[in-house]
């Protein structure tokens, strides 16, 4: 069966790379008609999308599949055809004062067959997302769902063949040996999101072929709670952006880091706004599973860690229930006092689970930040301008969002990626046609050129001309 997948991923490749050598540069009409057909495979098929999700999940709130996949892919693809136009337009560059009255042009070329992979916490949107800034920019698109969603990763190739011939989308379904023979095709681009360790392993397989990448990794993303922050109003934030998805959302706040003292008080705060939230746990559509046993028990062991370790856990339900493991569904867990040498503190935790650390001063903070890899986001909440400037100036991270979590992504007119350990390059919007093109620079010589004159054999009217250059230069 593997062989036969990898057969396909083969011929669907070469079809998209004759389809794209007879046909370099679509125009804007096929780009649009593209980007038309792909907003009809997301606005025609919610239910079914929802329903495939949930499956993989064993529970997936179809409410957040709707806002945080649905709604967001829908919005950039309309983005996408409303601006695409303008994108693909040749530029004029300015002409530096020698070369006059020669011109520059910057034209935004399509790079050919391009590749995505994309993980199994946000299946539609980290699939098409992607897609829409790769046909955009003009491109034949090849995309490798995961493994760990099959109902979702099946339905995607059907709808996928349903609106688009193949040798303009197709995706390719199949296991960890399938995404190793994806990853390995000489692709003229590849978009990768998923862990940083398999990132590291995409980035390998792609230099083999020279294929450029773009990595969307994770990370311990922190979220920072400065002494001048409406507490009442942060938490409420946190829990809801740290419990969307349960936790498996690349963005979500990893750990919070509030000012000293203040960690039981935060945690009471917590206990509340999540109770708010999800009243119950057990039954409750809305509160999602974690997506497979390995990842549950995974989850489980670094809390139970955590507690033999001596670090104070506190598991949040309101409703005072039994969950059982069958159904995969995590308690909402706060952990404090965690040494850093802890899974906990060491790893990304991509769960329900949130580490609770204080600092003394805003030093302690910053230097807390950057003492581990670069985080994909970083929230802070507070209201000392002086603060928050020292924070964004002196910490990096992919993408940051104040006194809220997780907004940034959602911003079409702003690059999203990570930076370091979380990351290599960005997308959305422009910055995703961009990603997905070669700017190719062009010169129009002019008649009127005196460039001649600078040739051999050289004499004193070379001289004579250089040194008025040297001079206007």
């Amino acid at each position: 069966m593997l062989q036969v997948r990898q057969d396909v991923l083969g011929e669907r490749f070469r079809l998209q790379r004759a389809a794209f050598e007879k046909q370099p540069f679509a125009d804007l009409g096929l780009r649009k008609d593209r980007l038309k057909r792909l907003l009809a495979l997301t606005e025609r098929h919610e239910t079914e999308i929802c329903a495939a999700i949930g499956a993989d999940f064993g529970g997936r709130s179809a409410h957040e599949t709707r806002l945080a996949e649905l709604f967001v892919v829908r919005a950039g693809i309309r983005h996408a055809l409303a601006h695409v136009g303008g994108w693909m337009r040749e530029r004029r560059v300015a002409t530096t004062l020698p070369f006059l009255p020669s011109k520059n042009r910057l034209l935004p070329q399509p790079l050919g067959v391009v590749g995505i992979v994309s993980p199994w916490n946000y299946p539609f949107q980290l699939a098409v997302a992607p897609v829409t800034a790769a046909l955009a920019a003009g491109n034949r698109v090849l995309v490798k769902p995961s493994e760990l969603t099959p109902a979702f990763s099946e339905l995607l190739a059907r709808l996928a063949g349903e609106h688009f011939a193949p040798d303009e989308l197709s995706v390719i379904p199949g296991d960890a040996e399938m995404g190793k023979a994806f990853v390995s095709m000489p692709f003229d681009h590849l978009l990768f999101t998923g862990s940083t360790a398999v990132g590291r392993q995409v980035a390998i397989a792609a230099a083999a072929n020279l294929t450029p990448v773009t990595l969307e990794l994770g990370g311990k993303s922190p979220a920072i709670l400065d002494a001048s922050c409406d507490l009442d109003t942060a938490t409420a934030s946190v829990a809801y952006g740290k419990l969307l998805n349960a936790g498996q959302t690349c963005i979500a706040p990893d750990y919070l880091l509030v000012p000293k003292g203040q960690a039981g008080t935060v945690a009471a705060k917590l206990a509340i706004a999540v109770a708010r939230l999800y009243p119950t746990l057990r039954d409750n559509p809305d509160y999602t599973a974690i997506i497979s046993d390995r990842h549950y028990q995974r989850l489980c062991a670094i809390i139970a860690e955590a507690r033999e370790a001596g670090a104070d856990v506190t598991e949040i339900n309101p409703a005072g229930e039994e969950l059982g493991t069958a159904g995969r569904k995590l308690l909402p867990t706060l952990v404090s006092n965690a040494g850093p040498d802890l899974r906990l503190m060491r790893e990304e935790i991509f769960g329900p689970v949130l580490p609770i650390v204080e600092y003394a001063t805003v030093d302690d903070a910053i230097a807390h930040v950057n003492r581990a890899d670069r985080p994909l986001a970083l929230y802070w909440f507070g209201n000392d301008s002086t603060n928050r400037q020292r924070i964004l100036h002196e910490t990096v991270a992919g993408g940051v969002t104040i006194n809220d979590c997780m907004l940034h992504l959602v911003q079409e007119n702003q690059p999203f990626g990570g930076v370091g350990a979380s990351g290599m390059g960005a997308y959305h919007g422009e910055w995703g046609f961009r990603t997905f093109s070669k700017e190719k620079p062009v010169f129009l010589q002019s008649r009127l050129s005196a460039g001649a004159l600078l040739r051999p054999p050289y004499g004193k009217t070379f001289e004579r001309l250089f040194g008025l250059l040297k001079r206007i230069t």
